[in-house]
Order: C-alpha cells, then sequence, then structure tokens
C-alpha cells in the first residue's frame, strides 16, 4: 500500500500513520527524517540538500523528490509506505506522480481527515487551561494563534491537493472529528477497495496522474462512529 495522509495541524495524522504502518505492514517516511539521513549517509542527493540548507534556503522539490525516490527503493519499504509532511503543494504532487510513473507505481489511496477548525482551536484552549490548572508549563508552539497562522498555511498550499486527487479518483475523506479507534476503522474501510487490488495484483493501480473513477469518496460520521471506542485526542 502506498498512502498519503492529507489533514490541517491538529486532525490526528501522526495517530493514524502509525495505526496504518501497523496495519499494512508499510514504512512511514518523513520528508525531514529522510532529508537528515541522506545528509548524514553524505549520498549525492544529500551532499547537495546540504548546501541548499546551509545557505538557509528551502530544498527545491526535485531534490525532495529525488530523496523520496531513493527511500522507497530500499527493501523495508517493498510492501509501501505512508508519507508524511510531502506533498504539500500541488506541484509537489506532480512530482511525485511523475517519479513514481518512472517506477510503474501509484498511489493507492489519499485519505483526507476533515475537521472542524473553531473544534480545533477549542481543543487547545481546553489544553492549556489544563495545563494552566495542573501548574504545568504550555509549550511555546502550542496555542491558538500559532495554530491560527498553521490552519491559513494549509488551507493556501496544501488543501487544494484533495481536489488534485479527487480528479485522479483516488481521495478518500473521513471525518476526523470522530474518537481515534472509529476514524481508524472509517480509514481502513475506504481503503479495503485499493488492498484487494494489492493482494490480487501485487501492486497498487497504475498510471499515475489518470483519473480511476468516483472523484471524492466520503465516509460519514455514521460509518465513522459506528464502531466508536477509545479517546477523542488527536495527535
Amino acid at each position: 500500500m502506498r498512502l498519503i495522509l492529507l489533514g490541517p495541524p491538529g486532525a490526528g495524522k501522526g495517530t493514524q500513520a502509525q495505526m496504518l504502518v501497523e496495519r499494512y505492514g508499510i514504512v512511514q517516511l518523513s520528508t525531514g527524517e529522510m532529508l537528515r539521513a541522506a545528509v548524514k549517509a553524505r549520498t549525492p542527493i544529500g551532499l547537495k540538500a546540504k548546501d541548499i540548507m546551509a545557505r538557509g534556503d528551502l530544498v527545491p522539490d526535485d531534490i525532495v523528490v529525488a530523496i523520496v525516490a531513493d527511500r522507497i527503493e530500499q527493501p523495508d519499504a517493498t510492501n509501501g509506505f505512508i508519507l508524511d509532511g510531502f506533498p504539500r503543494t500541488v506541484p509537489q504532487a506532480e512530482a511525485l506522480d511523475r517519479m513514481l510513473g518512472t517506477r510503474n507505481m501509484s498511489l493507492d489511496g489519499v485519505v483526507e481527515l476533515k475537521v472542524d477548525e473553531g473544534s480545533l482551536l477549542r481543543r487547545i484552549e481546553n489544553r492549556n487551561a489544563e495545563a494552566v490548572a495542573r501548574g504545568e508549563p504550555l509549550r511555546a508552539d502550542d496555542n491558538p494563534d500559532t495554530l491560527r497562522k498553521r490552519l491559513e498555511a494549509y488551507r493556501v498550499q496544501t488543501a487544494p491537493l484533495a481536489s488534485y486527487y479527487a480528479q485522479q479518483g483516488v481521495l478518500k475523506t473521513v471525518d476526523g472529528m470522530a474518537a481515534i479507534a472509529a476514524v481508524s476503522v472509517a480509514i481502513a474501510e475506504a481503503l479495503e477497495p485499493a488492498k484487494r487490488l494489492t493482494q490480487r495484483t501485487g501492486a497498487g493501480p497504475k498510471q499515475p496522474g489518470v483519473r480511476r473513477g468516483g472523484g471524492r469518496e466520503t465516509v460519514s460520521r455514521e460509518t465513522a462512529t459506528s464502531n466508536s471506542v477509545g479517546s477523542k485526542s488527536h495527535t
């Protein structure tokens, strides 16, 4: 299974990614970690990235994609991967599609966690109030103002990916406001057709970028909460 999770900060992507890793036996690939590993290993791409980062510049998309390409060739990625923090923009998604296409690969699914931004802000406010009541220090980046800025950046840069992947027929939308376990169940149900196809063929759908029907599929709150257990807190 080759997957991407979409969702704004605080939607619970990290928690759900770990559950997907365990469920499908795939690896979670963080672009930040891959960049640091490539720099440390002094690979040709890593050395190029190191020079760019040393200047304080952003690493270009083609270098990030090249690092992803190297990483998915490693044995632990044989069963697939879930990308963490990439792509963030439509041009990055297009570059990723081209790279996968050269390897006769494509994404098996892109899961969008839909959340209510107002609820996310209230969640942080409540968490901070509880921390203050316990006499605990607050994290510098864990406050409503910071979250508002991150949400705005997500809306401008990353949210358009939902339409991009819906046009390819690989987008699955899940209610991210449900309980953690219920969200996990909803994601598994949404990905079940792709899982069956992968099991039959030993690979995901081909021809990345070609519409595979359907557009956006939505898993309703009713479906997401039908097996709800556990906490509603997210990371």
